[in-house]
């Protein structure tokens, strides 16, 4: 059977290290890039003196500006623990199986999903179907189990998103485990109240096609345990940490001064950009603004939870939300200045929190 933690560190995407300040460096090179320029521009202070900025190029920038402070961009997030819940079997076919899991009391909002796992029992096949397989098909006797989440939109349409899929043997049996830790991401962007979590599980052929060795009739998912007890119901490990433990603390308090004791929290960081000498004739709106910075340490989970994700680093305190800068900067169009606005991302810190460098960002539910 494949290592959960393998199957998980598929869906995991590179992420950067823990936000450092704010440098000069980072605002000139972004603002660059996105006026597509390779240096500053030069201009002459008598020009930007007399320089009156048009009333529509205001109005973009103070709508740019209202709307930064709510569209916030998404960082990393991680937490860890354990959990288990019965699901139950609402359909069951030959190739197919319909899972529903009630999460709505299990997962709440102070606490930070880092990963889910769904586990099957994968009943053992008789030995005289199996010689008949071996006898008809000499291919490897393997199928391709799938795992989708599927959502009942409100006009009773369907909408299904693929989660997991590999390759199991009709030689194996018992426990097989499937990280469905997207799919768990998915329900919770749902509005409330939301439905029960629903997973589709296809067993297929593989190859597919004519010529396909038909092992996907001989791999079955029980409902119960060999022996007729419970432990053979499917069931959905959830592993989160306690926000109020693990997550960081908000903003920092400015009465009391930043040690190497100090739980993660937001510090306020003001970038003065007129004491900046590239931008005194080319930047003219904002001055200045607070960029903030994440500050301070994180707690550690016991070593029973790390062992579980070993691809994992160390919690960390990072900048998990950020908004843009708009501004307003000067360029030469037909030898005269001209005022234009101009949006930086992931300026300024909205949102300080405790995250593993490797832990995952879910992807956005579209509409």
């Amino acid at each position: 059977m494949q290592p959960l933690w393998l199957c998980w560190a598929l869906w995991v995407l590179p992420l950067t290290s823990p936000v450092a300040a704010l440098t000069e460096e980072q605002i000139l090179g972004s603002l660059l890039q996105q006026l597509q320029l390779s240096e500053v521009p030069v201009l002459d202070k008598g020009d930007v003196e007399q320089l009156v900025t048009p009333a529509h190029v205001g109005a973009q920038y103070v709508a740019l500006l209202q709307r930064s402070h709510g569209a916030h961009s998404r960082g990393k997030r991680f937490s860890q623990n354990f959990r288990e819940v019965a699901g139950r079997l609402l359909a069951s076919e030959a190739s197919r199986h319909l899972l529903v899991f009630g999460l709505e009391q299990r997962l709440p909002p102070d606490r930070e999903l880092v990963g889910a796992a769904l586990r099957l029992f994968q009943e053992p096949v008789p030995r005289a179907a199996l010689r008949r397989h071996e006898r008809l098909s000499p291919r490897s006797p393997r199928a391709r189990v799938t795992v989708e989440w599927l959502h009942v939109r409100d006009d009773g349409s369907n909408r299904t998103a693929l989660i997991d899929s590999r390759l199991v043997s009709v030689h194996e049996s018992g426990w097989q485990a499937f990280d469905v830790t997207e799919a768990v991401s998915f329900w919770r962007q749902l509005s409330r109240p939301r439905q029960p979590l629903l997973l589709q599980v296809s067993v297929q052929s593989e190859p597919p096609g004519p010529r396909a060795s038909g092992a996907h009739r001989l791999v079955r998912f029980a409902a119960q345990g060999p022996a007729g007890g419970a432990r053979g119901e499917p069931q959905l490990e959830l592993h989160s940490l306690d926000l109020r433990e693990y997550g960081a603390q908000g903003d920092c308090d400015p009465e009391v001064p930043v040690t190497e004791g100090t739980r993660c929290c937001r510090q306020e960081m003001y970038i003065d950009l007129q004491g900046m000498k590239w931008a005194e004739n080319w930047v003219l709106e904002p001055p200045g603004f607070l960029a903030y910075e994440c500050v301070g340490t994180c707690p550690q989970p016991p070593e029973p939870l790390t062992s579980k994700w070993p691809f994992l680093g160390p919690r960390q305190c990072i900048a998990s939300e950020t908004t843009s800068l708009p501004m307003i900067v000067i360029l030469q169009e037909g030898g005269r200045p001209r005022p234009q606005v101009v949006s930086l991302p992931n300026m300024r810190v909205q949102k300080c929190s405790c995250a593993s460098d490797g832990a995952p960002v879910p992807r956005k539910l579209e509409p």
